[in-house]
């Protein structure tokens, strides 16, 4: 059984990390290397670290700011935007990465995701799916089935893929992890979207990392009961509303092995 991994977010936008809502209204949170060194010494498993204006201004990722993220973590690290290649991943590797998140450039042309794969392994390779629900209500008062479309470019641009296909043929191109963030929830501190999260997770055998919506000790364990192998947050954290060994221990009294 895997044990139930829980991840600070450090969302980065030219060198700094920011927190909003569903991607907008953006406000300073920090330095990236100072809080991931904070995060690894309250007990993260993992950080990971988005660049997340680097698809929407079309560059590469900010290599400089991950090499100094890498060397403060001292856990895991995820790194994603900016990725268009095997030889952009090298490079992201080459700074510190543990593994390597895609996300746009794999919607324009999904044999990216086997090409990282043959070279660098599936354990390396993470597609990240920034998702919003299209129909059915969350609250079940509709009676449309629910269905959620992959957004890309930072959440900017509609791509008409379908969520739950997209995930399963991420998995099929060679995937190690998914990282599925709910787009309506992100940054609402409102719960995750667990029947998103349940309906992936029945499509797909890798691991699913929930993100989008972290509030309460609650939300944590909901997410993981929907299928989760890893729960991410970011507000809650650099906000201080919750502590990791909290999250930690929320998850331990509802039955589920962490780390």
């Amino acid at each position: 059984m895997l044990l139930k991994r829980v991840i600070p977010c450090l969302d980065v936008a030219d060198g700094r990390v920011v927190k909003g809502t569903r991607f907008v209204d953006l406000r300073d949170e920090g330095d990236p290397a100072e809080l991931a060194a904070r995060y690894a010494a309250e007990g993260a498993d993992e950080i990971v670290f988005l660049d997340i204006t680097a698809a929407p201004q079309g560059r590469a990722t900010l290599l400089e700011t991950v090499e100094r993220t890498a060397r403060q973590s001292f856990v895991p690290l995820t790194v994603g935007g900016g990725v268009r290649s095997p030889m952009e991943m090298r490079a992201v590797l080459r700074a510190g990465a543990d593994k390597v998140a895609i996300n746009t450039a794999a919607i324009e042309d999904p044999t990216l995701i086997s090409r990282c794969a043959r070279v660098f392994g599936a354990q390396c390779v993470v597609v990240a799916i920034d998702a919003r629900r299209v129909s059915g209500s969350a609250d079940g008062s509709s009676e449309a089935s629910p269905a959620w479309e992959v957004v890309a470019r930072g959440g900017r641009q509609g791509t008409g893929l379908d969520a739950l296909e997209w995930a399963a043929r991420g998995q099929e191109f060679g995937v190690g992890e998914i990282l599925l963030n709910s787009m309506d929830a992100d940054g609402t501190r409102a719960g995750y979207d667990v029947e998103m999260t349940a309906a992936v997770r029945r499509v797909v055998d890798v691991p699913v990392v929930a993100s989008g919506g972290a509030g309460r000790l609650s939300d944590f364990a909901a997410a993981v009961a929907a299928g989760a192998d890893a729960v991410l947050a970011a507000s809650v954290f650099h906000f201080g509303l919750l502590r990791i060994s909290e999250v930690k221990a929320a998850l331990a009294a509802a039955g589920h092995t962490v780390r």
